[in-house]
């Protein structure tokens, strides 16, 4: 006797429900599900997104998720921090697109949405607000690293711009006086594994914690007025207190090189095979390590 297909998906649904919780790409999780502290006032408000590339009026951070196909998985994670001066987020350009890149090499992406500082009219902080996001969300992602075959050792952080600001808030600057916690989740460690920091702005710089930091890749351009310095500064405070970093400034660069490629320089072009090999050579993609 044949099944129906729709009894057979209902049978799988039935004997997994995580199928369900977990979704398979771009959805996206709140990862307070019942808000955000600090963001009570805004609940009833909507995300708004200019031009399908550019998210605005945040208060409801959550993580949308990309799967590397199974037969690459090798239990890593990333949460991706795009940039866009606390004012919005370049979630294509600077969240999913380097989501995409980092599935092809075996690594589950996390994209965050966090809360806006410097949008017109917010009542957020960055090193408060924003900063509390991105340690919520390593926590989440450590605290469902089961449910999507993760190693909660190899755990890192990435950040564009603003979001490289808030890599370094989170992982080379002591963690604030914790809150009292709301569940379980934030009982968690919030101290990404590895972090990642490209073109990243100043706040956060120097780091008053880099002693035991995780370890570290940094990239920015040269003619980067804004980004060079923190980048140049960062890497030389963990270098002396013996942290393992890797720094690539490229010449003739401006701001800006996300995997949009608006930059025809050939380096450019290939910066994220730099972060491949550094990911490689560290172990970082090796369940071994």
């Amino acid at each position: 006797m044949q099944i129906p297909k729709h009894f057979l998906m209902l049978l799988l649904i039935s004997a997994c429900p995580a199928i369900l919780a977990l979704d398979a790409n771009n959805s996206a999780i709140p990862i307070w599900p019942n808000g955000a502290p600090g963001s009570e006032g805004h609940s009833g408000e909507e995300e708004q997104v200019e031009a399908g590339a550019y998210v605005h009026n945040v208060h409801r951070p959550s993580l949308t998720v990309s799967l590397p196909d199974a037969v690459r998985a090798n239990g890593a994670a990333i949460v991706i921090i795009p940039g866009g001066g606390h004012r919005m987020l370049v979630f294509e350009n600077e969240g999913m697109v380097p989501a995409r890149a980092l599935n092809r090499y075996g690594i589950t992406s996390f994209v965050l949405k966090y809360r806006l500082a410097r949008e017109a009219g917010s009542t957020y902080t960055i090193e408060g607000d924003a900063a509390s996001d991105a340690r919520r969300a390593i926590r989440w992602v450590r605290a469902h690293s089961k449910d999507y075959g993760l190693d909660p050792r190899r755990i890192g952080v990435m950040g564009f711009s603003a979001g490289g600001e808030l890599v370094s808030l989170v992982a080379d600057n002591p963690t604030p006086t914790v809150l009292p916690a709301t569940d379980a989740i934030d009982r968690i460690s919030s101290r990404p594994d590895f972090q990642v920091l490209i073109y990243p702005g100043p706040l956060g710089t120097p780091g008053r914690s880099v002693v035991g930091a995780p370890p570290a890749f940094i990239a920015a351009g040269t003619l980067d007025h804004c980004c060079a310095p923190p980048a140049l500064a960062l890497y030389t405070q963990l270098r002396d207190a013996g942290v393992p970093a890797e720094l690539h400034m490229f010449a003739s660069t401006d701001h800006g090189f996300n995997l949009a490629m608006h930059n025809d320089r050939i380096s450019i072009q290939h910066w994220p095979d730099r972060l491949a090999d550094w990911l490689s050579d560290e172990g970082w993609l090796s369940s071994r390590r």
